[in-house]
């Protein structure tokens, strides 16, 4: 896929930084474990301590890889967006996606107050915040597939996503105002975003739907550099616009929405993560920058997590608010140095 051995050395220095990233990550956090001791779980044996064993087997794994899966997928649909809309403010959340989840969480745990006990308890479990994400988010894929359909001009999809945005986040102010306070604090926290909360069988299911949008943009990658000239210009290549535009807003719904589902709304890092790869690649060749970006946001968002849960402590910080103040003051100082953005 990579096409230029110029590319080769800073592929090379991205994958280690990867590995050094996901040991560090699994390495740290509230309970101090021997280095020693996670490298040889890591290889497959066993320790001493089972708690310590269980931690890394059970929670920290799962949260890493968890880390991978997110930043690659957010940063995936960023790069679709922007090439999409040929605007570098796209992200992977322009479409609505993320509003759609937003409030398909916010009917099921603002909404469920009128339910009773132990059904209500059921309905805001993990699983229901869930599905309840993932419906959500599949109605606005619905409604912008609908659209895309029958609407041309590609920048028409762009304002209509952003308004489908808008009505849902009304909706949702709607429901905060009229919720208890406990329900909207519930909803605040799910907002925060959390990399923890996965089991191995919720990772299985994530990582099939990421693979899914990653196979999609695979098959997208010679219309996306077709369409950086333009829709006309992809056109008289032989580019079927209509159709690759719908596979690449499918590709970009399974990988936002899925990471939206499964951890919540995650800021910066769709937005973010091309940009940096532009800068750090100086090239606008998709077949090269997909699978920087796969590695890049992987990379950007084991960072983020690994500060956020603070090393030694008991305290956590939201993984969504990390995201932003570490990632945006990044791409400031980039942009400035480089004084322009290559598009």
């Amino acid at each position: 896929m990579i096409t230029s051995n110029r590319y080769h050395l800073p592929f090379l220095g991205l994958l280690l930084l990867l590995v050094v990233c996901v040991i560090v990550n699994i390495g740290l956090g509230s309970v101090k474990i021997p280095f020693r001791d996670v490298m040889t779980v890591l290889w497959g044996g066993e320790i001493e301590k089972e708690t310590w064993q269980y931690i890394i087997q059970n929670y920290r794994i799962p949260k890493a890889i968890t880390a991978l899966l997110v930043g690659a997928g957010l940063g995936v649909s960023g790069l679709l967006m922007q090439t999409l809309f040929r605007n570098p403010l796209a992200g992977p959340f322009v479409l609505g996606i993320s509003s759609g989840a937003s409030l398909g969480v916010a009917l099921l745990i603002m909404g469920s107050g009128l339910l009773g006990g132990i059904l209500t308890s059921a309905i805001t479990s993990h699983y229901g915040i869930v599905i309840a994400a993932t419906l959500g988010s599949f109605l606005v894929l619905l409604l912008v597939v609908v659209v895309a359909d029958r609407v041309r001009d590609t920048m028409a999809i762009l304002i209509i996503g952003l308004m489908f945005g808008s009505i849902t986040t009304a909706i949702v102010s709607v429901l905060a105002f009229f919720s208890s306070s406990e329900r909207l604090q519930q909803y605040i926290f799910w907002s925060f975003g959390s990399l923890g909360d996965l089991s191995w069988g919720d990772l299985g299911i994530f990582a099939a739907v990421v693979f899914l949008g990653i196979l999609l943009t695979l098959f997208s990658l010679k219309a996306l550099n077709a369409l950086l000239l333009g829709e006309n210009y992809a056109q008289s290549l032989g580019v079927n616009i209509k159709k690759n535009r719908l596979s690449i807003i499918l590709a970009t719904s399974l990988l936002a929405g899925s990471a939206t589902a499964f951890v919540g709304p995650i800021a910066f890092i769709g937005l973010a993560i091309p940009h940096l790869t532009r800068q750090l690649l100086n090239t606008n060749n998709h077949t090269v920058l997909f699978p920087a970006v796969v590695l890049f946001g992987a990379i950007l968002m084991l960072i983020c997590d690994t500060i956020a849960q603070l090393p030694a402590s008991q305290l956590s910080l939201p993984i969504n608010a990390v995201t932003s103040i570490i990632g945006a003051p990044v791409v400031i100082w980039l942009l400035v140095k480089k004084r322009k953005m290559v598009f």
